[in-house]
């Protein structure tokens, strides 16, 4: 069994965990939303928490992910929620 914060990779080495918060802002949801919602089911494996919140007077919806992973995976999950037009991510991560 792996330490807390390691996961075995597939050579059977120890890889480090970050644990962080990553925040989605979502304009045009009817258009952004399914596309928005298919990647985070792809990485639904390292989310250990979502919050989302409408913003009505900026049309706007705010989503938080809680996430666990190896920084190269929650860079996979920013990177193509990042691509998605008027999608916008930031995240803050700490090693663990």
């Amino acid at each position: 069994m792996a330490p807390w914060g390691a996961s075995p990779s597939k050579e059977g080495v120890m890889k480090r965990h970050s644990v962080g918060v990553v925040a989605i802002i979502v304009k045009k949801r009817a258009m952004t939303a399914p596309q928005v919602n298919d990647v985070l089911t792809q990485f639904g494996d390292i989310i250990v928490g979502r919050m989302g919140l409408p913003h009505h007077l900026k049309d706007l919806n705010i989503i938080t992910l809680i996430v666990d992973a190896s920084t190269d995976e929650i860079g996979a999950l920013t990177g193509k929620l990042g691509m998605i037009k008027d999608v916008t991510v930031k995240s803050t991560l700490a090693k663990v």
